[in-house]
């Protein structure tokens, strides 16, 4: 995710430099950077739905676009779910009644999330039909990338120390490697800068491998390769970098 980061601060400050004039957007495909913050909701598929149930994404990208409609840049999520299928995971330190102890005597308040991203680079085009704007249109994107996922555990008692450090790689099924996203929608830069939307469907294949060496539940380590799928419904909101003047609009 730093690596995300920083590569987004320097195509910002790249594209940034120089201020050029442009006809309206109403009027003409135009060349402009913009920011996009989105949700998506995925329904799970292949291995990861053995894992997961619904997964949601608060999700990023930063893209320039150039007068063709083609743009490129880098996207990024964060995953979160709060449902958790695999069995029998806290089977070794659980009671008969599936509770966990702690080490007070009491049964602990162990609570089990999803938790993952991903970062991909971007590349895609934008298919006009003149409305609203040269701009606006159906839109494809996708590019290769990479995807992790993990079993998040809140000790909300504090009192499992199974539960902590090192003996939490155990259970944790930490599993990532390179993906493909794509994406296809609508785009929608609006003529008096008010209202700018991306929405549509978004899908993510990511090829991945268990990374820890030892999982407690199995036991042993989970082996071969994994395919993990995500599709679902996208809504973002989009921030292009320019402002206007009289009679023109000046692109950063």
């Amino acid at each position: 995710m730093k690596i995300l980061t920083h590569t987004s601060l320097i195509l910002l400050i790249f594209f940034s430099g120089s201020a050029i004039a442009q006809s309206g957007i109403r009027d003409s495909s135009l060349k402009f950077t913009f920011g996009t913050v989105g949700y998506t909701l995925f329904k799970p598929g292949g291995d990861l739905d053995n894992r997961f149930g619904t997964v949601s994404m608060i999700g990023g990208e930063l893209l320039f676009k150039r007068k063709s409609n083609l743009f490129f840049g880098v996207s990024g999520g964060l995953l979160f779910g709060d449902k958790v299928k695999e069995p029998g995971l806290l089977s070794l330190i659980s009671t008969s009644n599936g509770q966990v102890i702690g080490i007070d005597g009491l049964y602990a308040d162990v609570r089990i999330f999803m938790r993952g991203y991903y970062a991909n680079l971007t590349m895609g085009k934008i298919f006009s039909f003149g409305k609203p704007n040269p701009n606006s249109g159906i839109v494809l994107m996708g590019g290769p990338g990479f995807v992790q996922h993990k079993i998040r555990f809140e000790n909300v008692s504090n009192s499992t120390p199974q539960l902590d450090g090192d003996y939490l790689k155990g259970y944790d099924h930490l599993s990532n490697g390179i993906s493909m996203r794509e994406f296809v929608g609508w785009i929608y830069f609006g003529n008096k800068q008010l209202l700018n939307f991306v929405a549509g469907f978004e899908f993510i294949q990511g090829f991945t491998e268990n990374r820890r060496d030892y999982n407690f539940d199995t036991p042993g380590v989970s082996e071969g390769k994994r395919t993990d799928l995500l599709w679902g419904l996208k809504l973002g909101w989009m921030i292009p970098f320019y402002k206007k003047r009289p009679d023109s609009f000046y692109f950063y």
